[in-house]
C-alpha cells in the first residue's frame, strides 16, 4: 500500500473512532441532546432537571483556578535528565547517580506579566524543573538570570507588588518600581542584566537557566558542600533587541510557546547541559561577597558538568499539565537541601503554601505533580483526595502498621553561633558585580542596554528617585552612569556627587 493512501485510511479510522465515541456527563452517563436545553412545553420555561444543562453552567463558571501571582504565563515540556559522572563525593542524591535517567517536567515563565500576555515583554524567564527521581520528587526552581532582585525575602511582596500594574490605574508604571529600586542597591545587578538583551530572550530553546541560589550536597557520610546550579544551553543563546521583540510581538503573542513546540514535533529535541559550582562551608568567607547573596554570582569558581537534560514531549492537555503544574523548592530529597540564603528559606514556605492555596492541600495528588516515587503517610482527607489509604491506622509511630524514617532523609548538621538578630549581611557590594557585567557586554550590547533603561528611567518624574538610580549605575561602572544620564538627560555633576 502506498503510504498516502495509508496515511488516509489511518486518518479515516481515528475519525471514525473518535466519532464512535459518546458524549457524556462527568458522571458517565450518555449525553441525548446537548444542542437543546428541556423544557415545558416550546415556549414554556427551562426545567431544573436539566442536568446537562446545570453541569455545563456549573462547570463553565469554574473552569478558573487562580492565577500565579507570579510566572503565570507559562509553558510545559516533558523530557528526561541523565547523569553524567559520579558525584557521589558530593551528594548521595540518586539523581546524580553515573547514567542514571530520571523524567523530568519543564515549564517556562515570564515571572511579573499576567497569563494572557505577550512572551515578548521585558522579564526574568522561569526556568523551573521537576525531577521525577525514585527517591521522590526535586523541584530545581530557577530563571534564565543567574541572580535576583533582592537578597531577603521579607522584600519580596513589595518588590512584586511595584513590579505589577498600580492598584489605581492598572498599570505597569517605571514611576512605582524604580521608587522601590531606589531603596534596594543590591538590584542594580539583576537590572542591568534584565534590561539588556538578556532580559527578551529570543525564545525557550536559546536561553540558558540557573537555579540562582546556592543549595547544600549531602554525602553518605553527611558531610556538607555548597552548590549553584546552571543549565547551559546546546542550542547556544539568542537574545531580541527590543526592536526586534517590539516587531514579533506585533504578529504573534505565543512566539516562544510555538518555537518550543514546533521543534518538537519535528524532532528537534532541545537538550540543556547541567554544570554546578561547588563551595566547601570553609570557604563561604574567602569572597569579597557573600555566596550566600541572591544578587551574586561566584564568579570565579570553575563548572562542572554533571548531566544533560532532554526535552522531548509536549503535555496533552494545558491546563492539566502545565497549569496545573506546581512546583516549589521545598520539595527535595536526600543528598540536597536548602542553603541559608535568605531569600529562598523564604521560597521554601512560599512556594510550596501558594501551590496549596492555588491547587488545593492534594495538589501533589495531580498527574503532572505526583512522585514517580511510592508516597507513604498519614496526611489524609481534605478536597480532591485521590490517595490509596486502606490501613485503619493513620498516625506514626504505630506498632499495628509501623512506617519507619530512613537515615539518608534525616537533615545535615552544621555548627550554629551567633545571636538573634535582624541584621544586613556583611559584605553587600551592590555595584560590583553589575560593573562586570556591563564590561562584559561589546559596544552594541552596552547601547542596547542604556537605550532600554532610559525608555523606563526616563519616565520616572521624581527627581530625588531618577538620580539615586543613576548614581547606582555610576557606582557600578563609571561609563554605564555616564551614557545612562546622558540618555535621559540628568546632570553628570549630581550624579557624581551622589555617588562618592
Amino acid at each position: 500500500m502506498k503510504p498516502l493512501a495509508y496515511c488516509t485510511l489511518l486518518a479515516l479510522a481515528i475519525s471514525a473512532t473518535l466519532q464512535a465515541a459518546p458524549l457524556t456527563r462527568d458522571n458517565g452517563a450518555v449525553v441525548g441532546d446537548n444542542q437543546n436545553s428541556y423544557t415545558a412545553g416550546e415556549n414554556g420555561g427551562v426545567l431544573l432537571q436539566d442536568v446537562q444543562l446545570i453541569q455545563k453552567l456549573q462547570r463553565f463558571a469554574r473552569e478558573r483556578i487562580p492565577e500565579r501571582v507570579v510566572h503565570a504565563r507559562g509553558t510545559g515540556v516533558y523530557g528526561e535528565f541523565k547523569a553524567s559522572r559520579d558525584i557521589s563525593d558530593l551528594t548521595r542524591a540518586a539523581v546524580f547517580t553515573k547514567d542514571e535517567v530520571t523524567p523530568v517536567f519543564v515549564r517556562f515563565s515570564t515571572v511579573i506579566h499576567s497569563k494572557g500576555s505577550p512572551e515578548t515583554l521585558r522579564d526574568p524567564r522561569g526556568f523551573a524543573t521537576k525531577f521525577y527521581t525514585r527517591e521522590g520528587n526535586w523541584d530545581l526552581v530557577g530563571n534564565n538570570l543567574p541572580v535576583f532582585f533582592i537578597r531577603d525575602a521579607i522584600k519580596f511582596p513589595d518588590m512584586v507588588h511595584s513590579l505589577k500594574p498600580s492598584p489605581v490605574t492598572n498599570q505597569q508604571d517605571p514611576n512605582r518600581f524604580f521608587d522601590f529600586f531606589s531603596h534596594v542597591p543590591e538590584s542594580t545587578h539583576m537590572l542591568t542584566w534584565v534590561y539588556s538583551d538578556f532580559g527578551t530572550p529570543a525564545n525557550l530553546r536559546q536561553m540558558d537557566g540557573f537555579g540562582v541560589h546556592a543549595y547544600k550536597f549531602i554525602d553518605a557520610g553527611g558531610d556538607v558542600s555548597y552548590v549553584k546550579f546552571h543549565w547551559k544551553s546546546r542550542q547556544g543563546i539568542k537574545n531580541l533587541t527590543a526592536e526586534e521583540a517590539a516587531e514579533i510581538q506585533s504578529r504573534d503573542f505565543s512566539h516562544a510557546t510555538r518555537d518550543m513546540y514546533e521543534a518538537i514535533a519535528r524532532g528537534d529535541y532541545p537538550k540543556w547541559d547541567l554544570f554546578i559550582k561547588v563551595l566547601k562551608p570553609s570557604q563561604l568567607d574567602d569572597f569579597d561577597y557573600n555566596p550566600l547573596d541572591a544578587t551574586k554570582m561566584w564568579l570565579d569558581i570553575e563548572e562542572t558538568r554533571v548531566g544533560t537534560m532532554t526535552l522531548n514531549r509536549t503535555p496533552d492537555n494545558f491546563f492539566q499539565e502545565t497549569e496545573q503544574s506546581a512546583f516549589a523548592p521545598a520539595n527535595i530529597v536526600p543528598g540536597i537541601e536548602p542553603s541559608e540564603d535568605r531569600l529562598l528559606q523564604g521560597r521554601v514556605f512560599s512556594y510550596a503554601d501558594t501551590q496549596m492555596y492555588r491547587l488545593g492541600t492534594n495538589h501533589q495528588q495531580i498527574p503532572v505533580n505526583r512522585a514517580k516515587a511510592t508516597v507513604s503517610n498519614w496526611n489524609q482527607d481534605g478536597a480532591s483526595n485521590h490517595g490509596n489509604q486502606t490501613s485503619d491506622v493513620n498516625y506514626q509511630p504505630s506498632r499495628l502498621d509501623p512506617r519507619k524514617e530512613v537515615a539518608k532523609g534525616r537533615y545535615s548538621s552544621l555548627p550554629v553561633e551567633g545571636e538573634y538578630l535582624q541584621r544586613a549581611i556583611r559584605k553587600q557590594l551592590p555595584f560590583a558585580q553589575a560593573g562586570v557585567l556591563y564590561r562584559s557586554f561589546n559596544k552594541q550590547e552596552r547601547k542596547n542596554l542604556v537605550s532600554n533603561l532610559a525608555g523606563d528611567l526616563g519616565k520616572v518624574e521624581n527627581e530625588d528617585v531618577k538620580y539615586i538610580m543613576l548614581s547606582h549605575f555610576y557606582q557600578a561602572d563609571s561609563e554605564f552612569g555616564e551614557q545612562l544620564a546622558k540618555a535621559v538627560g540628568g546632570n553628570l555633576k549630581t550624579v557624581k556627587s551622589m555617588s562618592r
